[in-house]
């Protein structure tokens, strides 16, 4: 039992450690694509850091098993250089019994990364949709840079010539091309940026606007003040579509709403048995570890053969994981392939482990020699 706790603790620390390491970078490379908010929107430092960290939860759910993979390795590598490994084994400890404390680990790893990826990480996803809908729309404007043209939403672009001390906008352009068959241009000697009630919006003055028709011919009103207003823009065309599979929580994957188009249906279909699938892993790629490293006999040269098979070993696993999974929103009947593939190292390193039998300590005493 104490020697259960010393390994656990190690493993505990260790994993902790590449996680959070593992985790941080993948937040920082994701952040970076959200750094033009902060540049173009005027969205504050506070603001910004809890946007980005609403993606925390989906980044940590991918790299727990990979966390765990690699504490295993680490940790009893360094067991098998510093020799305890070689102790633990002529003390006549079993394989199965030097596993038991990362078995643990990863059967508790595996049960964190089920309710992430089954409650926590569509929750957090769906506040950082909201929240970027909500930074979009009401942010969209407040600061234009002058003489550049500025995508203030998708399909929406604004130029501005200058603008004076007082706020005033002077030579505006705005393209409105979210529709493509009926592209909006407006152009207007002076304008400026308010907030209404239902958000930013630009007023123009003594300008034109310009629509083409899907026939092809060109719509032309002369106006000496007209109001484009963003908030509502954004509102009908960002998130009209509804919320896409990753904000979407299990039940609600499984249940498509009624006219349902087909696609969709097995996009959702397979994405609900892929967060359900995704916690095996942890119990995958750590048993694997374990099989590699405590298989076999004493090596005194050390086990760099043993780690780059347990390496390559996950690669594929991860690999094959991936692309059943991507096959799965073409053909439903796959989504079966992901626990297959999950599953079967679990049993093949189980057998390893307990298959073995327990080492005579003569035998482990003559090998450590």
């Amino acid at each position: 039992m104490r020697l259960d706790r010393y390994l656990f603790r190690q493993l505990v620390l260790t994993l902790v450690l590449v996680a959070v390491s593992l985790a941080c970078v993948v937040w920082l490379s994701q952040s970076l694509r959200y750094v033009e908010m902060v540049v173009n929107r005027g969205l504050s430092a506070w603001m910004f850091l809890y946007f980005t960290t609403l993606l925390l939860p989906t980044m940590v759910a991918i790299v727990l098993p990979i966390a765990l993979f690699t504490a295993i390795l680490f940790i009893y590598n360094k067991l098998t250089i510093d020799s305890e490994l070689v102790v633990m084994r002529a003390l006549g400890i079993s394989h199965f019994a030097l596993a038991r404390p990362a078995l643990v680990l990863a059967g508790i790893t595996t049960v964190a990364t089920f309710a992430l990826t089954t409650w926590l990480v569509p929750a957090s996803y769906r506040a950082f949709k909201d929240l970027q809908f909500t930074i979009k729309s009401s942010y969209s404007g407040v600061l234009i840079q002058e003489g550049v043209f500025n995508t203030l939403l998708d399909g929406i672009t604004v130029y501005v010539r200058s603008r004076t001390a007082d706020g005033e906008l002077l030579g505006i352009i705005i393209h409105d091309g979210r529709a493509a068959t009926k592209p909006i241009t407006m152009m207007a000697e002076r304008g400026a940026l308010i907030f209404g009630p239902t958000g930013p919006r630009v007023v123009m003055f003594n300008g034109n606007r310009h629509e083409v028709e899907p026939d092809g011919r060109l719509s032309l009103l002369h106006f000496e003040r007209y109001t484009f207003d963003i908030a509502v823009m954004s509102a009908s065309g960002q998130r009209g579509g509804g919320r896409n599979a990753a904000e979407l929580y299990i039940r609600e994957l499984l249940d498509p709403p009624p006219g349902s188009s087909d696609s969709t249906v097995r996009r959702w279909y397979a994405e609900a048995h892929y967060r359900l699938a995704t916690p095996l892993l942890c119990l995958s790629l750590g048993i694997l570890a374990l099989a590699f490293l405590l298989s076999g006999d004493h090596n005194r040269r050390g086990q760099t053969i043993r780690i780059a098979g347990a390496v390559v070993a996950a690669v594929v696993v991860e690999a094959a994981f991936i692309a059943v999974r991507n096959q799965a929103n073409i053909e439903p009947a796959l989504v079966w392939g992901m626990y297959l593939v999950a599953l079967v190292p679990v049993g093949a390193g189980l057998y390893v482990l307990g298959g073995f039998r327990r080492p005579r300590r003569g035998a482990v005493a003559a090998g450590a020699g």
